[in-house]
């Protein structure tokens, strides 16, 4: 019996539903966005040190959960098809697959020891079945570990949802338990084009999509790849420390572009790329919602765009940190803006088929290095999802499954608040071990975390 299975052992499974059933029958269909997710899943787990449940099977918990899943339709219901062959969710009121756990240790030394393969052991990734009709897209597990702490993961197909999502539905509920108001998500996408335009690929935006989708094989066999990942926590003080100390290439520099910047140039460097490459490319994925009206913000579904940063092979081995700094940032400010917004959106709405169905999906994380900012998220969201009141996460875990390939960066809040950042970095396994051991990254005084062996 591996590790794994001996740490983590399901005790309970069951099928939460919704207090209040809504409108059996109603179908929610999935935006181009959403179709563009298909081939990936994700999760997010939140560890407490103290566990609110108590036995969830009687307990008030289930109660809440209940009375949140009746604002969650899409949550609870069956992925089916449209008439043009476009997924959407019908809202069956099916429920959502719920199971408890026991870990075989305390909490402080799974943070500790605990490896990414472990991790996915407290949300389970489970991939889509070729008929999904009664088939659950969310999951919820309850982990609790010896000593009283608790881990909360959900995992879900990432064509229904993005990670944020899942956080509003987590605070939801957490707020629920607690008595607070909940506010319920909003279902229908900002209308951010008609798809009838001939979107404007110079954008840089849809010129990424445009690219990949053209290079992307379809029928891709699985990776064989053996990928290794650990948590890097930055305290306050380093990040300011490092802010000032790039300030000169980029006074408004936020702690994203200054990670991003450091990650991508150190990641290169252990890759040993050629010089013949003219240049080294970086996938960069932001939220959407910062660019919605405040009305619209708790949309539920997948509000994600993705661009191109490149850079040439002979800049990036001359730039110091803070001019590749100096590059992201500029890069982002370029992004946010209504019209690479709307042509990005025209430009995944115009992939149709005759007779409206979305052509195939293709791997949006990966293969290339890409990095993850969730800096729209901070503490106000991810570490105010508390079940018990000032009881906030000791940390917070933000997962995707099939991004094999040159790595992934995923820019996180801590719950240290302020600046502080957590850094979750997956690369093949032999580039992992290097990276937590390069001097450029262990000058910014890291805490190593869910790192396992490596570590």
């Amino acid at each position: 019996m591996s590790q794994i299975q001996s740490r983590v052992t399901p005790i309970t499974k069951l099928t939460a539903v919704s207090s209040d059933p809504s409108m059996s029958g109603r179908v929610y269909s999935l935006t181009a966005a959403d179709h563009a997710m298909e081939l990936h899943s994700a999760a997010v787990v939140m560890y407490y040190n103290e566990n609110p449940f108590g036995s969830f099977i009687l307990d008030p918990m289930r109660e809440s959960l209940s009375r949140v899943l009746s604002l969650y339709p899409t949550v609870t219901g069956r992925l089916t098809r449209s008439e043009n062959g476009n997924w959407a969710v019908k809202a069956n009121d099916a429920g959502v697959r719920v199971t408890m756990t026991k870990v075989g240790t305390t909490l402080d030394e799974w943070l500790r020891s605990a490896d990414s393969a472990e991790e996915r052991n407290l949300a389970p990734f489970e991939e889509m079945p070729e008929n999904p009709y009664i088939w659950s897209p969310f999951r919820i597990q309850i982990n609790e570990f010896e000593g009283g702490g608790v881990a909360i993961g959900v995992s879900f197909t990432h064509l229904t949802a993005d990670p944020t999502s899942a956080t509003f539905l987590l605070k939801a509920w957490a707020d629920a338990h607690r008595g607070e108001p909940v506010s319920p998500p909003i279902f229908t996408r900002p209308s951010i084009g008609d798809g009838e335009q001939i979107p404007n690929t110079a954008m840089k935006s849809t010129s990424f999509y445009a690219n990949k989708s053209k290079t992307w094989p379809q029928n891709q066999p699985a990776s064989t790849t053996k990928m290794a990942s650990a948590t890097f926590k930055f305290s306050n003080s380093t990040i300011n420390q490092w802010l000032s100390k790039t300030e000169h290439h980029c006074p408004n520099a936020t702690p994203f572009d200054l990670l991003a910047a450091l990650f991508w140039k150190q990641v290169l460097q252990i890759k040993g790329l050629s010089q013949n490459e003219l240049n080294h490319s970086l996938s960069i994925c932001t939220d959407l919602r910062t660019s919605f009206q405040s009305s619209q913000r708790f949309y539920f579904g997948n509000a994600l765009l993705f661009s191109e940063l490149s850079v040439s092979s002979k800049d990036m081995e001359q730039w110091d940190l803070g001019e590749i700094v100096g590059l992201i940032h500029s890069h982002l400010e370029k992004l946010d803006g209504e019209d690479e917004i709307r042509t990005a959106m025209e430009w995944l709405e115009s992939r149709k088929e005759k007779g409206g169905k979305y052509a195939a999906p293709f791997k949006m994380y990966g293969p290339e290095l890409t990095c993850v900012s969730m800096e729209h998220m901070g503490v106000k969201l991810s570490y105010a999802t508390k079940f018990v009141r000032n009881s906030k996460a000791v940390h917070v875990s933000y997962n995707v499954g099939n991004c094999e390939g040159d790595g992934l960066i995923v820019v996180m809040a801590s719950n240290e608040e302020g600046v502080a950042r957590n850094v979750m970095v997956m690369l093949p396994e032999r580039e992992m071990a290097e990276l937590c051991k390069d001097e450029a990254v262990l000058r910014f005084n890291p805490t190593v975390i869910l790192g396992g062996r490596l570590v």
